[in-house]
Formats: C-alpha cells, sequence, structure tokens
C-alpha cells in the first residue's frame, strides 16, 4: 500500500472497531467498509515490464478513452487517455527509460475525468520526458472527484520504464502524447495495466 494510504485508512478502522465495542454495529460495519476501500484504493502492487526494448508502457490503470492525431509545439504525434475509475490502482509510472526535463503543474476546473474537455482545462501535472528515441509528454489529471495530484519525482531525475512516478488520489485520468516514429498497439475500450501494458513500438 502507498505510505499515504495509512492515514486515510486507519481513522476509519480504528474508530469502527470502537464503535464495534460499544454495539454501534451499524456505525462501525460502515467505518470498516470504508476503511478497507481506502486501504484497497492506496493499494500498490509490482509491475514487471515487458522485456521489449521499444515497448513504451502506460502509465496508468485503466481504459484507454482516446487514440486522436494530436499536435504539440507543431509536431505532429498521437494522444492516448487512459480513464482511472475508483476501483483502479491509482499509482502512475513511468513509460520508458529517460529524464525528466520538465513539469508544470496547471490549475484548473475539475470535470468528470472521462469528459474530452477535462484534458486541456481541468487541474494537471504536465511532465517532459526526454528519451534517447524523443520526447514523451504525458500528464496526470485530476477529475471530478479527484484534487489531490501527487509527483514523487523532480526535474533532471533519470526514470526507468515502469518506474513509480507519483499517484492521483481517486477517479482521474493520465494522457500521454507520442511523437512520430510510434506505432500505436491499443485501442479505444481496452483496459491496460500501469508499468506492465504496452501502449506503443518505437519502429
Amino acid at each position: 500500500m502507498v505510505k499515504d494510504g495509512y492515514k486515510f485508512a486507519f481513522p476509519p478502522l480504528v474508530i469502527g472497531l470502537l464503535a464495534f465495542g460499544v454495539h454501534w454495529l451499524v456505525v462501525g460495519a460502515v467505518l470498516v467498509a470504508l476503511g478497507l476501500f481506502v486501504a484497497y484504493f492506496f493499494r500498490d502492487p509490482d509491475r514487471q515490464p515487458p522485456e521489449d526494448p521499444d515497448a513504451i508502457v502506460s502509465p496508468a490503470d485503466g481504459r484507454v478513452m482516446e487514440v486522436v492525431q494530436e499536435s504539440r509545439d507543431g509536431i505532429s504525434g498521437r494522444r492516448i487517455s487512459v480513464f482511472l475509475s475508483i476501483f483502479n490502482v491509482h499509482v502512475n509510472r513511468v513509460p520508458f527509460d529517460g529524464r525528466i526535463s520538465r513539469i508544470d503543474y496547471r490549475t484548473g476546473k475539475f470535470y468528470a475525468a472521462m469528459r474530452g474537455r477535462a484534458s486541456a482545462e481541468n487541474e494537471q501535472n504536465v511532465i517532459h520526458l526526454s528519451t534517447t528515441r524523443g520526447e514523451i509528454v504525458f500528464k496526470q489529471i485530476a477529475g471530478w472527484v479527484a484534487r489531490r495530484i501527487l509527483c514523487w519525482k523532480s526535474v533532471g531525475d533519470s526514470v526507468t520504464r515502469g518506474e513509480r512516478l507519483g499517484m492521483i488520489r481517486f477517479g482521474s485520468r493520465v494522457d500521454i502524447w507520442l511523437p512520430p516514429g510510434i506505432e500505436i498497439q491499443v485501442r479505444p475500450g481496452q483496459h491496460v495495466a500501469g508499468g506492465s501494458s504496452i501502449l506503443a513500438r518505437w519502429k
């Protein structure tokens, strides 16, 4: 479990057990169930990245919402959007080996993460990853429920594919922009696992 999860899961669990002790059974059951769900939400399973050196992995668990053409700084590339429900693992991971060259935090709105406008208008953390093949840009995007984006890396850090990068608390969205010279391996509606599912391959 992610370290931050303990401070959210323990209070309802402890109070719930105390409620059982004074025979407040309904209150106790609700609080214990809440504590167990929070512990489940903050789970952090190990993931094994693929051995394929050309593979770009998903930065998040969830469902692929969009695979679209999108230009960035005059360069035509592809954007893949992944929606995370409250039942998905919310630890985000690095999609490819490289160095974090820039991190831009942007304030914004809190539209439902599955809406297309969330990609541009919601509060988000934009991470630029310099690789030997080209620049990859991915976003941690807050949703209607999510109000807290965590990034555990800093500008200048060298990172490896599948490495833990941060977390978005509760339902959210992650976008990844890929430059020319890649082959998309996923389609909308497909479920992916952060750090292990292959989104694309360098040609």
